[in-house]
């Protein structure tokens, strides 16, 4: 189904010729991209990568499917409700090449790089013109030069792993948070998970590479700089060392990181970030249950006591350390016991947020071929309960910041009122406060006053 690596398509191909094309088939009008991610922060940068290669070959970008020349969806496969908008959106887009058959419909990301996916639209779905999977984006411009030269639809789902090419550069979407990719693929092979089938094995980008893009950004003006993998403490040439590099670099920024898994999550790492000043004093640490049966059905190689620990060496070296989680309610097999065990280590550890979700089998998975026997519905309910669990704990968790001074970076106009700002925290917990818009993109020192369970209420000192 073409699904060959595509080094290249076309002798004619050059980045000239790409250019010379578009405008062939476009004519004077500057012709627009539509460009939508879906799914995580690795996703968005995949994004912003394509961004980056599109402006450089003469489209500008718009926010409407209607008036784009070219319609990229860069797709997410974690879940189910994902694919589901996607098609939902493919769907529509028949009618629009319909209007106009020179727009161009890509596919692509990690659903793209399943091959009963791409099957499914190869088949079903005439109006999609190119898919290309993760290992793809290399080749985006000969794959592009070949669909408009050749009105042919192209597959490529290639899985073979090519080095990391350090020269695709990303056009951001902010000017104040910029995320960083530093590895790509994951080892662990949790059961339930899609991800290393789609992203393939771990690699690493070199430490001078992550150094100088992050020392770019930060004269550049960036305040926030969030560190990306699958898996970001197994970083292969040493996490706490790479944070110790990055934390010595000069400027008034910040260090994020996600995610992290817990099997990886030492004593070293929890120190490193209580040492390094530049890096922030919370962790997302996945747990997905907290039920010991439940985890090694998931394959994630700890057990809630190990977990436990994680938290308990972090908080006794500093009490108001933030954790945040990801909960996976309804896994098969899982008896409401077991659910209720998840419930009582979310009051236990006390996490400042959880991204909590429903199963959602994912083909080619093992969990996939896993008996569930539990019903949509109950599983809805179970989420419910656990919500309403943690917004009981958190209101009370949350006010231990009441009365404390928080430096906040602002990064948007704020929900609670027109004349309220919103920024984060160094423990990544939402602050509003009334504020002038100029301090949109500064840090700023904010007392709270109030807590509630989503936020905190304050005032700049």
């Amino acid at each position: 189904m073409g699904n060959k690596t595509i080094c290249c398509i076309n002798k004619d191909f050059s980045i000239d010729n790409l250019k010379r094309l578009i405008l062939d088939v476009y004519g004077d009008n500057t012709p627009l991209c539509y460009l939508h991610s879906f799914g995580c922060q690795q996703n968005a940068t995949d994004g912003e990568k394509l961004k980056n290669l599109i402006s450089k070959i003469g489209y500008k970008f718009t926010y409407s499917t209607e008036n784009a020349s070219l319609i990229i969806l860069n797709t997410c496969a974690v879940r189910e409700h994902a694919e589901d908008r996607v098609f939902g959106n493919i769907g529509r887009f028949k009618r629009l090449k319909e209007e106009k058959p020179n727009t161009i419909v890509c596919i692509c990301g990690c659903m793209a790089q399943q091959k009963h996916i791409a099957e499914r639209i190869k088949q079903n779905y005439r109006q999609v013109d190119l898919v290309f999977g993760t290992f793809a984006y290399n080749q985006f411009y000969e794959m592009l030069y070949e669909v408009l030269n050749t009105k042919k639809r192209i597959f490529n789902i290639s899985e073979q792993e090519s080095d990391i090419n350090e020269n695709l550069k990303q056009l951001r979407d902010s000017k104040i948070k910029a995320s960083v990719p530093i590895m790509y693929g994951c080892n662990n092979f949790c059961t339930y998970c899609i991800v290393p089938y789609v992203r393939g094995r771990e690699r690493s980008r070199a430490v001078e590479a992550v150094f100088d893009e992050v020392s770019g950004l930060v004269k550049d003006g960036y305040k926030e700089i969030t560190l990306l993998g699958q898996n970001v403490n197994s970083y292969g040439y040493g996490f706490p060392k790479l944070l110790r590099k990055l934390n010595r670099i000069d400027g008034d920024f910040r260090i994020r990181f996600m995610s992290s898994h817990p099997k990886d999550a030492t004593h070293e790492l929890i120190d490193t970030i209580l040492e390094c000043d530049k890096v922030c004093k919370h962790l997302h640490l996945p747990m997905q249950s907290g039920c010991n049966r439940i985890l090694k059905e998931m394959n994630r190689n700890y057990t809630v006591k190990e977990y436990a620990e994680i938290i308990d060496y972090a908080r006794s070296k500093k009490p108001n350390f933030s954790f945040t989680s990801d909960i996976i309610v309804g896994f098969p097999g899982e008896t409401y016991e077991e659910f209720c065990e998840t419930k009582e280590a979310v009051k236990r550890f006390r996490f400042d947020n959880i991204y909590s979700f429903v199963y959602s089998k994912r083909s080619g998975t093992k969990a996939a071929l896993m008996e569930d026997n539990i019903s949509s519905k109950q599983k809805g309910l179970w989420l419910r309960e656990l919500l309403l669990e943690h917004r009981e704990v958190n209101v009370e968790w949350m006010s231990r910041f009441v009365g404390k001074t928080l430096r906040i970076l602002v990064d948007k106009e704020g929900r609670t009122s027109d004349e309220h700002l919103q920024g984060r925290s160094d423990e990544n917990i939402i602050v509003e406060f009334i504020g002038g818009k100029e301090l949109i993109g500064s840090f700023v020192n904010v007392r709270i006053n109030k807590a509630m369970n989503w936020a905190l209420l304050g005032e700049i000192v």
